[in-house]
């Protein structure tokens, strides 16, 4: 039997050709309505998302042929994994292709953060040559908590190996800990942390994890780093803690405002008063949801997702 796979999102060349040369028929639709799509998806055998809309238990029970669902990228939160999974239906998805670039993109937004280089550079593009009150601090010396350590947390820790800091990790699951990290309980890492990076799948436990009683739990002011999901902060609760100055500055590439697809920030034209606050502040840095997003992953994220279909049907 011919595996028949259809393509819901445009990725990189290699994940249809590869998957052609292998024997997979594949067929794409970018822009037909969910639908749409449920309307002849009872024809595939697979399908491959990013993350244009939700895979629920309407679309999975049209779903009657469907083998395995394939997400090119890290999280599987679109999905209804538990029932899917009832349905024997396979899940596949691809953090080893990008936990290289948000390690990357964790890191230089720590740095710049701590040597005020947006900031610096608009002040110099404007006339002004400030010295001063664009000295900066220096990572060695820190400690730096990871919350999550799963392969974007692990790969940060392994770059922050040339920098003299202590690493610290938290995570649900025991014995995560590595010559590059010591896992801790999250008091421990609440007392101990200068710089916090959030590397968390978004769940229930995981939404509005860190919120007023979270940040106070903190002994320190600390930075904090997001390249995971928006919804991990309540964007309000760490304006107030930024302008008290319990959070010394914020790197985030994900808001608590992104729609699914992560495509679009706000579902209407309102900008939320603390997004309007993060967009003025000096000691935030923005980035939209491309951490994870390089050339490199590109590529890296589809051979992933390609040599898992393989691998699923080499059993």
């Amino acid at each position: 039997m011919q595996i028949k796979i259809l393509h819901i999102d445009s990725n990189h060349p290699i994940l249809m050709q590869q998957l052609q040369e292998a024997g997979f028929e594949n067929h794409e639709d970018f822009t037909s309505s969910k639908e749409a799509i449920e309307a002849k998806i009872q024809e595939y055998h697979g399908i491959v998302i990013r993350s244009r809309f939700k895979i629920d238990k309407t679309f999975l029970d049209k779903a009657t042929n469907l083998q395995f669902i394939a997400r090119v990228g890290a999280g599987l939160e679109s999905i209804d994994c538990e029932y899917a999974t009832s349905k024997n239906i396979a899940l596949i998805a691809a953090p080893e292709g990008n936990r290289n670039a948000v390690a990357e993109h964790s890191l230089g937004m720590i740095l710049s953060l701590f040597n005020n280089l947006n900031r610096a550079d608009r002040e110099i593009r404007s006339g002004h040559w400030n010295r001063e009150s664009n000295r900066g601090h220096e990572l060695d010396g820190k400690t730096v908590g990871i919350i999550g350590y799963g392969n974007m947390g692990k790969w940060f820790a392994k770059k922050l190996r040339g920098f003299d800091v202590k690493v610290l990790c938290y995570d649900i699951k025991e014995n995560v800990g590595d010559e590059n990290a010591q896992q801790v309980s999250l008091a421990e890492l609440q007392q101990k942390t200068d710089v916090l990076s959030l590397h968390l799948p978004w769940t229930p436990d995981t939404d509005k994890m860190v919120n007023t009683n979270f940040i106070n739990a903190f002994t320190k002011s600390f930075w904090i780093l997001n390249t995971s999901r928006g919804k991990n902060i309540v964007t309000a609760d760490l304006v107030e803690a930024l302008q008290s100055k319990k959070i010394s500055g914020a790197g985030l590439d994900v808001l608590e405002y992104e729609k699914l697809s992560f495509e679009t920030l706000f579902q209407d034209k309102t900008t939320p008063e603390a997004f309007q606050y993060l967009l003025n502040a000096d000691n935030v840095l923005l980035s939209p949801h491309v951490a994870g997003w390089t050339f490199e992953s590109h590529e890296r994220l589809a051979q992933t997702i390609v040599d898992k279909i393989k691998a699923l049907y080499a059993q």
